[in-house]
């Protein structure tokens, strides 16, 4: 699978996003290229989740602007979500990938060749046959990934794709998304884990009561943060 990148640079050009009297982003401007992950970090409440929302098309701007590859309005074909607790069908892991790829309007000729890479993919081949729902939550989450990739999105969101996880169901997504990312498809995703950005982050973007406060290459937010919060962030003391 080799997704196109048609819908990248996704640019972000003060972006507010209100609930009532509630401002979850505040004018936020960013730009989301291609290349290698990019992780989004803060505290609970943050805005990462309605970035992540807001990206793939699901909500929509109460201010500002928001372009995929330079055009509003794009239908979200080359984009795909995957939350923190995907919802499993009632139907087999093979069955959950079709339904998904159906849904996308995938001819029927290629849906098995696809079900198979997708499931080979995160490893998940051997349990074709097997009920979904019976899945562990890590083994779940991978199925998730693998209805998302099937569909060879331009960008993948991930909204905290190891929460809860153990650390063996960890290691087994990150593969993944190392996989998704070196087939050129970019990652955008969401952690509680600063050891996972660590690992797996190009980019870092900081976000404190929905602005973002830092935006810098991973290996620059780590060793030399430029803003308080950041150095806060990192020493894990509370932002507040």
């Amino acid at each position: 699978m080799r997704a196109p990148s048609t819908d990248l640079p996704i640019r972000f050009e003060d972006v507010t996003v209100s609930a009532g009297p509630l401002t979850i982003l505040d004018r936020v401007s960013l730009t989301l290229s291609r290349g290698a992950p990019t992780v989004l970090v803060g505290p609970n409440g943050a805005g990462k989740t309605t970035l992540l929302r807001v990206a793939m098309g699901l909500v929509s701007p109460t201010q500002g602007r928001i372009t995929w590859g330079d055009r509003e309005s794009v239908p979200p074909l080359r984009r795909a979500i995957v939350f923190q607790r995907p919802v499993m069908l009632r139907r087999t892991v093979s069955g959950n990938v079709r339904y998904a790829l159906r849904a996308a309007g995938i001819p029927r000729a290629e849906l098995q060749s696809r079900i198979g890479e997708a499931l080979a993919l995160v490893g998940l081949d051997h349990m074709a046959h097997r009920p979904a729902r019976r899945l562990s939550g890590g083994e779940q989450q991978r199925l998730a990934l693998a209805r998302a990739l099937a569909r060879d999105p331009a960008v993948l969101f991930l909204d905290e794709p190891t929460a809860s996880l153990d650390p063996a169901g960890t290691k087994a997504v990150e593969d993944v998304i190392r996989v998704a990312s070196e087939r050129d498809i970019k990652i955008v995703m969401s952690t509680h884990d600063t050891g996972e950005a660590r690992r797996l982050a190009g980019e870092i973007v900081l976000l404190h009561r929905g602005r973002v406060v830092e935006a810098s290459e991973a290996s620059t937010f780590f060793n030399a943060p430029q803003t308080s919060e950041a150095k806060k962030f990192l020493a894990g003391e509370l932002l507040i």
